[in-house]
This record gives structure tokens, C-alpha cells and sequence, in this order.
């Protein structure tokens, strides 16, 4: 899915003229001039007394992301509707789209309101949610993955954001015994499973080490709950990738609350990366 996109797709950010949403189109538009790619600021609003306020607001952040990405082709506007279906629909020829962790009264009146949570979980192309901090210019791309479909599609976008950003990629599978038996395991049966998972994380990234051979990249197996294990992972981290199934839960260990859990608790961009069609 991630490979399939083209230039002629532009980056797509949902702001509402709230501080958090202004990080987010700054994060987009240095996103769009990392891929080459237009960028495309919309607010979209439902309610008709405040489209003077949201036509101010949407080119008010363009005005800023135009001086600092001049390079990138820019449009702004304001469209009617409802904002997680008319996102949903510009994720269709999107190849990505941003939105900000909290906003006011329109897209993320919660860390998870509806517009984020909806947008994340159904989009078409991946999603990116930016806190209102400024992420970090340093650090590795952290990405987290369990052996299934979905969890590849995640890895493939880790190692091209690595790429672009010319950064390090950390690949982490978290576990914990009450995934696997009801009692806890032995000491020995703790290193068996270790190695298991360390075995399968070097045969999950080989083929995209080879595509990659410029990007640094570790992997870690990681004893732990993985909302606590990638949380601690992604606190210097430029971006935290998640995978999503499409069905509506996470992939194998990426379950609704872990996933919920990393977006709450992160304090980096988090990406959410949809399995390809007919994957699961």
C-alpha cells in the first residue's frame, strides 16, 4: 500500500485553527516537501455562522506553512460537511493524511475524539496525529510489529519515513506472558520465546534491509506490555508507526487498547498504517 503512492497524490491536513492543528500542518508540509508531494489544508466545517472564522483560520496556517516550506504547492480551503466523512474521502487519493492531537470543538475535542479516531481507523491511506509539542528533530523512527500482514505494511512505511528523514529505525515486537500461556512461563521458556521472537523480527526485516541498505536499523524484543514498551520506545523519537487491520481492531498484538493506549501516551507523531486491501 505504502509503495503505491504516486507524486501526483498530495498529503492532506485536517486544521481547525487550534494550536495543535497549526503543529500538525507544520509537520505536514515539511512531510510534503520530504516526499515531493503537494499539500493540501482543509478545514471542514458544519456549521455556516462560523465559515468567516474557518476561511480566516485556514489561510492564516497556510500564510506560516508558505514561508516555511515555500517550496511545496500548497492549496487551503474550507469545505462543507461532516469532518471524519469528508476526510475519509480525500484519503482515498491522499497518500497521506495529518491531523492534530487535540483541537477545539471540530476534529479532536479528546486526545481519541471522533474526527482523529474515525479518520485513523478508516482512512484509505496512512495517518499521521501530531501532539501539540514540538516533535523532536532528532532521534530514530520506532515502529512496532507482531508477524502479521498489517504489522509488514507498518514496517514497510517505518523504513521509508526512516529513509526520508535520514534517521534510524528501531523495530520492536513487545510480549508478555498472559498473551501466550494463563501461568507464568519458566525462566528457560522466557529465553525460548525471547530468542523466537528475535529470530522472527531479523527474518520479518531482511528483504526491506536489503531495499534500505542507507537506513540504520535495530531490532528489540521486548519483554513488556507494548503500550508501556513503544511508549518508552517513541519518547525521543521523530514518529511512531502502528499498524491497523481495517476491520476495526489492531492486528495481533495491536489490539484496540494498545493502539488507543500509544496514542494517548506517545509523545511523538504516531502513524497508523491500514493492511492492504484483502489482508488480514
Amino acid at each position: 500500500m505504502t509503495e503505491m503512492a504516486t507524486p501526483d497524490q498530495p498529503v492532506v491536513v485536517g486544521v481547525d485553527g487550534s494550536e495543535s492543528s497549526g503543529k500538525a500542518a507544520f509537520w505536514a508540509a515539511a512531510e510534503a516537501s520530504r516526499r515531493n508531494a503537494a499539500l493540501q489544508l482543509v478545514i471542514v466545517n458544519d456549521d455556516p455562522a462560523r465559515v468567516d472564522y474557518a476561511e480566516q483560520a485556514v489561510h492564516k496556517i497556510a500564510a506560516k506553512c508558505r514561508v516555511q516550506t515555500p517550496e511545496v504547492e500548497l492549496t487551503a480551503e474550507v469545505a462543507p460537511g461532516h469532518p471524519v466523512e469528508e476526510l475519509l474521502r480525500r484519503s482515498a487519493t491522499a497518500q497521506l493524511v495529518v491531523l492534530g492531537a487535540r483541537g477545539h470543538g471540530g476534529f479532536t475535542d479528546a486526545l481519541l475524539g471522533g474526527v482523529s479516531t474515525g479518520v485513523a481507523t478508516h482512512a484509505s491511506c496512512p495517518v499521521v496525529i501530531v501532539r501539540k509539542d514540538i516533535p523532536t528533530t532528532v532521534g530514530p523512527v520506532v515502529v512496532g510489529v507482531d508477524d502479521s500482514p498489517c504489522s509488514q505494511e507498518a514496517l514497510r512505511f517505518a523504513f521509508a519515513a526512516a529513509a526520508r528523514l535520514g534517521t534510524d529505525l528501531v523495530v520492536m515486537q513487545a510480549w508478555h506472558e498472559e498473551g501466550l500461556l494463563a501461568v507464568p512461563l519458566t525462566p528457560p521458556d522466557r529465553e525460548r520465546v525471547q530468542r523466537d521472537i528475535e529470530h522472527s523480527l531479523a527474518k520479518q526485516t531482511a528483504s526491506l534491509r536489503e531495499q534500505n541498505p542507507k537506513v540504520r536499523t535495530r531490532e528489540v524484543a521486548q519483554r513488556g506490555h507494548p503500550v508501556a514498551a513503544l511508549t518508552d520506545a517513541a519518547r525521543d523519537a521523530r514518529l511512531l508507526v502502528v499498524g491497523h487491520r481495517g476491520g476495526g481492531g489492531f492486528d495481533g498484538l495491536f489490539l484496540g487498547s494498545v493502539a488507543a493506549g500509544v496514542l494517548h501516551h506517545a509523545p511523538c507523531p504516531v502513524a497508523v498504517v491500514r493492511a492492504a486491501a484483502g489482508a488480514s
